[in-house]
């Protein structure tokens, strides 16, 4: 069904890439490596992807903190009249403690045209798309513009210590010129009024951890306890940030990704989605758009949500001090001094202390000099596919390599039927991905390399 929308020119089908595994065979490998992370053990599964690069006469690069736990590094030469391009992956998943799977998590079974397992979608999927074009164009002696880099990580999964991180750290002369990158999370579709959405990341929210320590008077457990009380004190900042949003901050980025999707819409939608970028407008219409409400809400404003707490020793002792960890998401741009003073507005009250634990910060705003390219691709592939540019509200990899001003894309393209919930696959029970759709993947990425620097 899925093949019906492409529009390729099916030419030199028999060529020498012929003989490479599939992309979907390579998907199947992957998963059957138990990557689960932590504590990740990723060495055999970049092992395979390195023996497949260099049976085919690629020259490898092995860059580890942890020899357990390496990055694999390949490039094909260009003719140097375009900045190297990068595509880059992950190859370590989420466990499945405590999940009831259909099928084996690690089995990479094909039932119903689906490919079955932990990672299918987050993300060996994307990984086998991008080392089958970079294969494939290695077969073909692709003309290439610009080198083209392979970086296939550990670690996404846990921060990118051992991955990415450590190959911007330590290797950065490595990925010296590069400007563009393809990686993860964006070109799937999604339905929605009749229209076939695909949303190509340009951009992600910060990461901004923060913890929140609250003083009071400590004491026995059997005397009551005042205003002071560290536990009243924690419940009601929990029941504040439950309750209370930070302010609708339109993004450059959100607003390409509204914009994008209202003009494809009819008159009334449209104007009902555009009303989200309007701040006094905006915090009604999500709550008219239900359940669509969590996938907007994310991309207008910074937020926060309580997932640690520490505090008290005895059941008869009343804590002087607890702490609150924060899991903290900012707009790009948003500094923390910014985030806090914001906390301290709206939600928070001003005795308690915050501290920033961790910040990753992106750049301000995306870079569209690509986008062009890959909207043009997804058209051409499928005659029904409106693009759009994204603001993702997690984070991957791509905020590590903006640290070199490397823009990333996320750019798997995937076409989903209708009744796949994608979202909700991720890191859950039965993620699976379709059989043509990686093959989709694959013949969108390589039409990007053959195109890309003209």
């Amino acid at each position: 069904m899925i093949r019906q929308a492409l529009d390729w020119d099916e030419r030199d089908i028999s060529d020498s890439s012929a003989s490479l595994p599939a992309p979907v065979e390579i998907l199947q490998e992957l998963i059957r490596f138990n990557t689960t992370n932590p504590p990740g053990e990723e060495a055999a599964c970049i092992m395979y992807i390195r023996q497949l690069l260099e049976d085919v006469g690629i020259e490898t690069r092995i860059e580890a903190l942890d020899p357990g736990r390496p990055n694999l590094l390949a490039r094909l030469k260009g003719s140097g009249a375009a900045p190297p391009l990068l595509l880059y992956g992950h190859v370590d998943v989420v466990g499945v403690d405590k999940q009831v799977w259909s099928r084996d998590p690690f089995g990479g079974e094909i039932h119903d045209g689906f490919v079955w397992g932990r990672g299918a979608l987050d993300m060996k999927g994307g990984v086998a798309m991008l080392v089958s074009a970079f294969l494939r164009a290695h077969a073909r002696k692709l003309p290439l513009r610009g080198d083209l880099i392979l970086a296939i990580v550990s670690d996404e999964e846990a921060g990118g210590e051992y991955g990415a991180s450590f190959l911007v750290n330590q290797h950065a002369d490595y990925f010296k010129d590069v400007r563009y990158a393809i990686g993860e999370f964006g070109g799937f579709s999604f339905h929605a009024l009749g229209k076939t959405f695909y949303p190509v990341m340009v951009a992600e929210k910060q990461l901004c951890w923060l913890k929140a320590t609250i003083r009071g008077d400590g004491g026995h457990g059997s005397m009551g306890k005042s205003g002071a009380d560290c536990m009243a004190q924690l419940g009601r900042m929990l029941q504040s940030l439950s309750q209370n949003k930070l302010p609708i901050r339109p993004h450059p980025a959100a607003r390409y990704m509204i914009e994008g999707m209202a003009a494809a819409l009819p008159i009334l939608p449209a104007l009902l989605l555009k009303g989200l970028l309007r701040p006094r407008l905006g915090n009604v219409i999500l709550k008219l758009l239900g359940e669509k409400e969590s996938t907007f809400a994310p991309l207008l404003r910074n937020t926060v949500n309580a997932t640690v707490v520490r505090g008290g020793e005895k059941i008869n002792v009343h804590p002087s001090e607890i702490s609150v960890e924060l899991d903290g998401r900012t707009l790009p741009g948003v500094t923390p001094e910014q985030f806090i003073e914001e906390l301290y507005e709206h939600v928070l009250d001003t005795s308690i202390q915050l501290e920033v634990l961790r910040h990753d910060p992106c750049a301000a705003a995306p870079d569209m000099g690509m986008f062009g390219l890959l909207s043009d691709v997804l058209k051409e592939a499928d005659k029904e596919a409106v693009p759009v540019p994204m603001l993702l509200p997690g984070g991957t990899d791509g905020r590590l390599f903006a640290r070199l001003g490397i823009q990333t894309y996320g750019f798997l393209p995937m076409p989903l039927p209708k009744e796949l919930q994608f979202t909700k696959l991720i890191h859950a029970a039965d993620e699976r991905v379709p059989v043509d759709a990686i093959d989709f993947g694959t013949d969108a990425i390589y039409r990007v390399l053959e195109r890309y620097g003209e």
